[in-house]
């Protein structure tokens, strides 16, 4: 995989979507590092991204009850294993599994393999639920892609929970995974 040097600030050249996330960041005033590198739309993919970002990227998992009434977005330490029945019963929602593309599309402007924390911004009507698990939020930094898997960025969690979420209107939960 190839990875660029770590940088303060956008990259020169990026998506729209990634470019939406760097300016929401810029608008806040929020410092952030980036990279650019190969499409990582797995975790294993993620390693070498965290190497260079020097903390762990997260693993964001977009969710949904079966009636694809409830939608949830689980933000994670990447090597930490997912039980549905251990979440499900932290948040009272039986029978979860993954969210279709087309609803994360919708609901995230994030295609399968770019979930991020940052798509909350595209969720104007707050039909996603934020749920963090406890070694995340309880983490100095937080890094994840910004919309789209071929850049990733880090910021201080604290700039994530206390300025990003609020902005953007999104409460969150956390649990233990």
């Amino acid at each position: 995989m190839t990875v660029s040097p770590l940088q303060s600030g956008a990259p020169a050249e990026c998506s729209a979507r990634a470019r939406a996330s760097f300016d929401l960041l810029d608008s806040l005033g929020i410092s952030y590092q980036c990279l650019t590198h190969d499409a990582a739309d797995t975790m294993e993919l993620c390693a070498a991204i965290s190497d260079a970002l020097n903390v762990r990227i997260c693993k964001n998992l977009f969710l949904c009850n079966r009636q694809q009434t409830a939608f949830y977005l689980l933000s994670m330490p990447e090597d930490k294993p997912f039980y549905t029945k251990l979440l499900s019963h932290q948040i009272g929602s039986s029978r979860l599994s993954f969210a279709p593309p087309e609803k994360m599309e919708e609901l995230l402007g994030c295609s399968p393999g770019s979930a991020s924390v940052l798509g909350l911004a595209n969720d104007t009507a707050r039909r996603v639920h934020l749920i963090f698990d406890r070694e995340t939020v309880e983490a100095e930094w937080f890094a994840c892609h910004p919309c789209d898997n071929r850049a990733s960025l880090r910021l201080r969690t604290r700039d994530l929970l206390e300025t990003v979420l609020p902005h953007i209107g999104h409460a969150y939960d956390v649990v233990d995974l």
